[in-house]
């Protein structure tokens, strides 16, 4: 059974990473796929090909997450394709990690715009939408850090809280027609940002870890599937650690 036939999702800042593992899954569960990222590169088309070939109809929109207008239309532009707008993924983000003494203000504003207003501009921008249909799923992919903080990532650390916290705002104000909002929090996770980091400090983040490994981007898309799905439709406002146990 096809957990998501039927369903049109837009996961924001796929064309790569989670976000693109999150974006094959959901096509894998029989939904259709809108994705942004800023420029739809050999890299985006790559990944629309590898989604066609899922069966889905895909729509690739090259999209500043982190402007308002962009964001409506973008998700104007998935309507007017797909007729109906079931699962917002929030995925958009980047980094520019710093301790706060030397943190500059364009660094602050950077990660807290990219991260944190693009969630705010999408849920805008959907809110009329799932209201309409009186049913839709909103996922807001937040960090382990918005739950616990992290030195060196203040900036980081405030927009993933601030993402928790809308999405819980969003669910209590939507819920009661229909509309569900909830948070994943990852926790280390295998990716091409971490592939960067040197063997020394790869082990004592792995070390942190009660499954003594990083988790897969597999793995977090797999939970993203759950609460884009009808097996949630009684899970909201809840915030989900796929960390293998490193925030208990």
């Amino acid at each position: 059974m096809e957990l998501l036939k039927g369903k049109v999702a837009l996961i924001t800042g796929a064309a790569r990473g989670i976000g693109k593992q999150i974006a094959l899954k959901f096509a894998e569960e029989g939904a259709d796929i809108a994705f942004t990222d800023l420029v739809i590169d050999e890299t985006g088309e790559q990944t629309k090909k590898e989604l066609e070939t899922l069966g889905a109809r895909v729509l690739a929109i090259a999209s500043n997450a982190a402007d308002f207008q962009q964001a409506h239309d973008a998700v104007q532009q998935v309507v007017d394709t797909f007729g109906h707008l079931d699962v917002l993924v929030n995925n958009a983000g980047i980094t520019k990690d710093g301790l706060m003494l030397r943190m500059t203000e364009a660094q602050w504003d950077a990660v807290l715009t990219v991260n944190l207003k693009s969630a705010f501009n999408f849920i805008h921008a959907v809110s009329p939408v799932m209201l309409r249909q009186r049913g839709g799923s909103i996922i807001n992919i937040s960090s382990i850090v918005g739950v616990h903080g992290n030195a060196g990532q203040c900036n980081y650390s405030a927009s993933k809280a601030g993402m928790i916290g809308l999405a819980k705002s969003i669910a209590a104000e939507l819920g009661p027609k229909g509309v569900r909002a909830n948070a994943v929090a990852p926790g280390f996770i295998i990716t091409d940002m971490t592939d960067k980091l040197s063997p020394e400090v790869r082990k004592q983040w792995e070390a942190k870890v009660p499954m003594r490994r990083g988790g897969s981007p597999a793995e977090v898309a797999k939970v993203c599937t759950f609460l884009a799905s009808d097996l949630a439709s009684y899970v909201t406002g809840q915030v989900i650690l796929v960390d293998g146990g490193m925030g208990m």
